[in-house]
């Protein structure tokens, strides 16, 4: 992801696409608490976001796009979230975009501690030194790691 690109375009619009962004990892919530999350919204009339295509570089303006066209963030942080480069970037997106203009961002902790995530212990502090090990994402890690734990600090 374009650091410029992902930051400049965070405006504070009161015009709304979606109510809700939700933002998850499919392997993990998909098909149980994410699809009766996301049903729950939808019986209530709460126009939400959801990618269901597989990931990619195709889908990345149109992802972040939604993101600055969301009123809220809902962020499902599960066991395997912090092991896709692709989710870390989504969420440096999404605190960019609450820093930047306050945007709400609601995170939801499924079968995962905040402490971990905030501290990058357990399947967090696994995935991220799996990812350094790689040294293929370089200053990525950094920003990931301060996402998360900003993401893990609004437990708090």
């Amino acid at each position: 992801m374009d650091r410029r690109r992902a930051s400049s375009t965070c405006t504070s619009t009161g015009s709304w696409d979606y109510e809700v962004f939700l933002s998850f990892k499919g392997e993990d919530t998909r098909y149980n608490f994410t699809d009766h999350l996301y049903a729950a919204l939808y019986q209530k009339g709460i126009r939400t976001f959801r990618l269901d295509e597989i990931r990619g570089e195709e889908v990345a303006s149109a992802l972040f796009k939604a993101i600055e066209k969301s009123r809220c963030i809902l962020v499902v942080l599960s066991k395997y979230f912090a092991h896709s480069g692709w989710f870390l970037d989504e969420l440096v997106k999404i605190m960019e975009c609450r820093n930047q203009n306050g945007k709400v961002i609601l995170p939801v902790f499924y079968h995962v501690d905040p402490s971990d995530v905030r501290k990058e212990e357990g399947w967090y502090g696994e995935a991220l030194a799996q990812h350094e090990s790689r040294n293929i994402f370089g200053h990525k890690t950094q920003r990931w790691r301060a996402a998360l734990r900003e993401v893990g600090n609004l437990s708090r």
